[in-house]
């Protein structure tokens, strides 16, 4: 029976070595540029978080630097004890941040971002898979890593700043020479969190070459059981690598029955308890579902504002860049063939419901008519526009405009102008085209076409889109 138990050993070594090579075939089917897009993007987020925290920072600490000045006059004992502490914390907080991360005091090896958590994982078993040492992965997988101790230094600074700004505002809030300082802290702590907060759902949107990698390592049956033991969740509830593997341990948390036996203890049983705690939730769902709604930012209540934000701060300026263009025709008159504007521009949103912008627009000649198609070069034109949201996708639309049109001269027209000027106010109805582009139509009417010589149409109707 020997020779039987021989073969059938052979035979498992041979599956187990045939799955291994099958994994890491696909494995390597990841193609490289997946390695360079996740180190770019690792990189260029750990530098944005490192210039806007150290930035807020730096803020936040000349505020405290102000009320203390102020506060010395006041009472000089409780100024040393309230503001010498936060300095040193200030200090500590910056010099972290510039720290790299084999030497940032008190990192972890795994952070609690979801995102970077998957990341980390997943470019961990690609390099476990493999069993090779590949350049381009290790990059990136130290890129990561970096930008998983940065984020724990982010939390640690997101931290502080709040508890400041609660204990400053506590202590310090009826005290009116400290108003405007603390009204600036408050204002930069609300838009430190919602700026990162931005930057992050940045970083977790997937470009397609993430996405593509993603589906050949989800096809591995091993990568599933990886993650499933190695990811952050897995670790809280107990069923990671550290654990078990058995039933997770969530000791402290309540059961539906724990809940609803305190729910008959405090109300009493009978349907009219569960209606009126049913009707108390809704209530309260609708409420936070309100301030959600209002703070869309805000991660808990307590960084509720006390003033009426900006949403606008909170973007980055690319973000707030609206990209477009138009087209406009004009009928072909004695001095002009028929033409079309073709106009490329670029906006500047400078509050939620406004938009300002410059743009360029080319005068293409389409001949006198149907029966005399001639293309021709005509012009050029300079814009800039305002738009301003009146109600739903109904903006007012107004802008300046130097059009330049040359034409012939003749006796008919005396001293023709090549450089004409138009004042634009109209009404403007955008439109969804996709999830990334919207179209619009405008309707405007030109407040100096009677200066124009020759004279031109008054009333311009537009067609474009924005991205």
């Amino acid at each position: 029976m020997r020779p039987v138990y021989l073969i059938i050993l052979l035979a498992v070594c041979t599956i187990h070595v045939n799955a291994q090579d099958s994994l890491i075939k696909k494995s390597i089917d990841i193609p490289n540029k997946y390695y360079n897009t996740v180190q770019r993007k690792a990189d260029v987020l750990d530098r944005q978080l490192t210039k806007r925290t150290e930035k807020a920072l730096n803020r936040l600490s000349k505020y405290e630097e102000k009320m203390k000045k102020r506060m010395m006059k006041i009472d000089s004992t409780s100024a040393r004890k309230m503001f010498d502490q936060s300095q040193d914390k200030y200090t500590a907080l910056k010099n972290k941040l510039k720290s790299k991360a084999d030497h940032i005091p008190g990192k972890k090896l795994l952070g609690n971002n979801l995102s970077t958590d998957s990341l980390f994982n997943t470019l961990s078993f690609l390099k476990q898979a493999q069993g090779v040492q590949l350049p381009k992965l290790n990059s990136s997988l130290e890129s990561v890593t970096a930008l998983q101790d940065k984020l724990a230094v982010l939390n640690e600074a997101k931290s502080f700043i709040q508890s400041r700004r609660q204990l400053l505002n506590a202590q310090l809030g009826k005290i009116p020479d400290l108003a405007g300082s603390l009204k600036g802290i408050n204002k930069e702590a609300y838009y430190y969190a919602a700026q990162v907060k931005e930057l992050k759902e940045t970083f977790s949107d997937h470009k397609k070459v993430e996405k593509k990698a993603l589906e050949i390592a989800q096809k591995i049956p091993a990568y599933n059981d990886f993650m499933a033991k190695n990811s952050y969740l897995a670790s809280l509830l107990g069923t990671g690598a550290g654990g078990s593997g058995e039933t997770p341990n969530l000791e402290g948390l309540q059961t539906r029955n724990q809940v609803e036996q305190a729910i008959q203890q405090r109300l009493g049983g009978g349907p009219n308890a569960s209606q009126a705690v049913s009707a108390s939730m809704g209530e309260a769902r609708a409420k936070m579902n309100e301030l959600k709604k209002n703070f869309p930012d805000l991660d808990n209540a307590g960084e509720m504002p006390n003033f009426k934000p900006n949403e606008m701060k909170s973007k980055r300026f690319i973000q707030r860049l609206e990209y477009g263009g138009n087209i406009q025709f004009q009928r072909n008159t004695n001095f002009y063939p028929t033409t079309s504007d073709i106009a490329a521009q670029i906006g500047y949103k400078f509050h939620k419901n406004g938009v300002a912008g410059i743009g360029m627009a080319y005068k293409l000649g389409l001949g006198q008519g149907f029966n005399h198609i001639a293309f021709s070069n005509e012009g050029l034109g300079l814009r800039s526009f305002v738009d301003w949201k009146l109600k739903n996708t109904f903006f007012l639309n107004g802008g300046y405009e130097q059009n330049y049109q040359p034409i012939q001269v003749t006796t008919n027209i005396p001293n023709p102008e090549s450089w004409t000027q138009s004042a634009l106010l109209g009404i403007k109805k955008k439109y969804k085209v996709s999830s990334k582009m919207k179209g619009d139509v405008s309707l405007l009417f030109d407040f100096l076409y009677n200066s124009h010589v020759p004279r031109t149409d008054p009333v311009k109707l537009r067609m474009g889109y924005n991205f």
